[in-house]
Protein backbone atom coordinates (compact mmCIF):
# COMPACT_ATOMS: atom_id res chain seq x y z
CA UNK A 1 0.00 0.00 0.00
CA UNK A 2 0.92 3.53 -1.08
CA UNK A 3 0.52 6.38 1.39
CA UNK A 4 2.28 9.49 -0.63
CA UNK A 5 1.71 11.68 -3.44
CA UNK A 6 3.18 14.98 -5.16
CA UNK A 7 0.39 17.23 -4.15
CA UNK A 8 0.40 18.13 -0.38
CA UNK A 9 -3.28 17.86 -0.04
CA UNK A 10 -3.54 14.57 -0.99
CA UNK A 11 -4.20 11.21 1.09
CA UNK A 12 -3.62 8.22 -1.06
CA UNK A 13 -4.82 4.81 -1.11
CA UNK A 14 -3.05 2.18 -3.24
CA UNK A 15 -3.42 -1.50 -3.62
CA UNK A 16 -2.72 -4.35 -6.28
CA UNK A 17 -6.60 -6.38 -5.94
CA UNK A 18 -6.81 -9.30 -7.74
CA UNK A 19 -9.91 -8.66 -10.08
CA UNK A 20 -9.95 -7.04 -13.26
CA UNK A 21 -10.71 -3.37 -13.43
CA UNK A 22 -14.01 -4.28 -15.24
CA UNK A 23 -15.62 -5.46 -12.07
CA UNK A 24 -13.69 -2.93 -9.29
CA UNK A 25 -15.31 -0.23 -11.61
CA UNK A 26 -18.77 -2.06 -11.67
CA UNK A 27 -18.30 -2.26 -7.85
CA UNK A 28 -18.19 1.60 -7.75
CA UNK A 29 -21.18 2.55 -10.33
CA UNK A 30 -23.33 -0.10 -9.69
CA UNK A 31 -25.50 1.53 -6.24
CA UNK A 32 -26.39 -1.97 -4.79
CA UNK A 33 -23.15 -3.23 -5.12
CA UNK A 34 -21.58 0.26 -3.43
CA UNK A 35 -23.69 -0.92 -0.58
CA UNK A 36 -22.03 -4.06 0.18
CA UNK A 37 -18.56 -2.47 0.18
CA UNK A 38 -18.48 1.66 -0.01
CA UNK A 39 -18.02 1.90 4.09
CA UNK A 40 -16.20 0.35 7.00
CA UNK A 41 -18.39 -2.39 8.89
CA UNK A 42 -20.89 -2.28 11.15
CA UNK A 43 -21.56 1.40 9.05
CA UNK A 44 -24.01 0.82 6.36
CA UNK A 45 -25.40 2.85 3.09
CA UNK A 46 -28.86 3.32 3.38
CA UNK A 47 -29.21 5.10 -0.24
CA UNK A 48 -26.87 5.45 -3.50
CA UNK A 49 -28.11 7.75 -6.20
CA UNK A 50 -25.51 7.98 -9.48
CA UNK A 51 -25.41 10.28 -12.71
CA UNK A 52 -22.51 8.55 -13.90
CA UNK A 53 -21.46 11.71 -16.51
CA UNK A 54 -19.47 14.65 -16.02
CA UNK A 55 -21.66 16.99 -14.09
CA UNK A 56 -24.22 14.21 -13.00
CA UNK A 57 -24.90 14.31 -9.35
CA UNK A 58 -24.19 11.78 -6.67
CA UNK A 59 -25.46 11.40 -3.34
CA UNK A 60 -24.57 8.23 -0.75
CA UNK A 61 -26.28 8.41 2.43
CA UNK A 62 -24.05 6.68 5.06
CA UNK A 63 -25.67 5.28 8.39
CA UNK A 64 -23.69 4.72 11.41
CA UNK A 65 -24.61 1.87 13.61
CA UNK A 66 -26.85 3.55 15.84
CA UNK A 67 -28.99 4.56 12.67
CA UNK A 68 -27.78 8.23 12.02
CA UNK A 69 -27.26 9.27 8.70
CA UNK A 70 -25.53 11.70 6.87
CA UNK A 71 -25.69 12.24 3.52
CA UNK A 72 -22.64 12.94 0.59
CA UNK A 73 -23.66 14.54 -2.00
CA UNK A 74 -21.45 15.89 -4.97
CA UNK A 75 -20.83 15.59 -8.84
CA UNK A 76 -18.79 13.82 -11.18
CA UNK A 77 -15.83 15.98 -13.06
CA UNK A 78 -14.61 13.12 -14.94
CA UNK A 79 -16.17 9.48 -15.96
CA UNK A 80 -13.92 6.99 -18.19
CA UNK A 81 -15.35 4.03 -17.95
CA UNK A 82 -13.50 0.68 -16.64
CA UNK A 83 -10.53 2.76 -15.73
CA UNK A 84 -11.53 6.70 -13.71
CA UNK A 85 -13.53 8.32 -11.62
CA UNK A 86 -13.38 11.74 -10.37
CA UNK A 87 -15.80 13.32 -8.09
CA UNK A 88 -16.18 16.59 -5.98
CA UNK A 89 -18.50 17.44 -3.32
CA UNK A 90 -17.58 21.38 -4.10
CA UNK A 91 -20.58 20.80 -6.22
CA UNK A 92 -23.91 19.00 -6.39
CA UNK A 93 -25.31 18.49 -9.69
CA UNK A 94 -26.83 21.26 -11.46
CA UNK A 95 -23.20 22.74 -10.34
CA UNK A 96 -25.17 24.37 -7.55
CA UNK A 97 -21.82 25.20 -5.29
CA UNK A 98 -21.79 23.36 -1.39
CA UNK A 99 -21.61 25.53 1.60
CA UNK A 100 -18.24 23.73 3.12
CA UNK A 101 -16.05 21.44 0.41
CA UNK A 102 -13.86 19.15 1.57
CA UNK A 103 -12.22 17.32 -1.12
CA UNK A 104 -12.10 15.82 -4.42
CA UNK A 105 -12.01 12.36 -4.97
CA UNK A 106 -9.78 10.45 -8.07
CA UNK A 107 -10.05 6.86 -8.13
CA UNK A 108 -8.49 4.70 -10.85
CA UNK A 109 -8.41 1.30 -12.08
CA UNK A 110 -4.97 0.17 -14.10
CA UNK A 111 -4.98 -3.18 -15.19
CA UNK A 112 -1.75 -5.01 -14.16
CA UNK A 113 -0.80 -9.12 -14.99
CA UNK A 114 -1.28 -11.16 -17.24
CA UNK A 115 -4.56 -10.43 -19.17
CA UNK A 116 -5.23 -8.03 -16.81
CA UNK A 117 -6.33 -10.26 -14.31
CA UNK A 118 -4.79 -7.81 -11.70
CA UNK A 119 -5.80 -4.16 -11.19
CA UNK A 120 -3.53 -1.20 -9.28
CA UNK A 121 -6.62 0.14 -7.70
CA UNK A 122 -5.49 4.00 -6.54
CA UNK A 123 -8.12 5.97 -4.67
CA UNK A 124 -6.78 9.78 -4.00
CA UNK A 125 -8.86 12.43 -1.44
CA UNK A 126 -7.42 15.49 -2.14
CA UNK A 127 -8.43 18.19 0.01
CA UNK A 128 -8.91 21.88 -0.43
CA UNK A 129 -6.73 22.81 2.53
CA UNK A 130 -4.22 21.39 4.75
CA UNK A 131 -6.39 21.90 7.62
CA UNK A 132 -9.15 19.51 6.03
CA UNK A 133 -6.13 17.18 4.82
CA UNK A 134 -4.69 16.93 8.86
CA UNK A 135 -8.55 16.83 9.89
CA UNK A 136 -9.30 13.45 7.22
CA UNK A 137 -6.27 12.18 8.23
CA UNK A 138 -7.28 12.22 12.28
CA UNK A 139 -10.64 10.92 11.18
CA UNK A 140 -9.18 7.57 10.12
CA UNK A 141 -8.63 7.87 6.28
CA UNK A 142 -5.91 4.98 6.17
CA UNK A 143 -8.28 2.48 8.60
CA UNK A 144 -11.38 3.51 7.49
CA UNK A 145 -10.01 3.62 3.33
CA UNK A 146 -8.21 0.35 3.73
CA UNK A 147 -11.31 -1.85 5.10
CA UNK A 148 -13.08 -0.72 2.29
CA UNK A 149 -10.37 -1.39 -0.10
CA UNK A 150 -10.75 -4.78 1.81
CA UNK A 151 -14.41 -4.98 1.39
CA UNK A 152 -14.32 -4.09 -2.47
CA UNK A 153 -11.34 -6.44 -2.90
CA UNK A 154 -13.84 -9.40 -0.92
CA UNK A 155 -16.78 -8.26 -3.16
CA UNK A 156 -14.65 -8.14 -6.35
CA UNK A 157 -13.46 -11.61 -5.79
CA UNK A 158 -17.10 -13.32 -5.52
CA UNK A 159 -18.23 -11.30 -8.62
Amino acid sequence: MSTSTSHPQDLVLTRLIDAPAATLYRCWTDPELMKQWFVPKPWTIARVDLDLRPGGGSLVVMRDPEGKEYPNAGVYLEVVPERKLVFTDAYTAGWVPTEKPFMTAIVTFEPEGEGGRQTRYTAIARHWTEETRKQHEAMGFHTGWGICADQLAALAATL
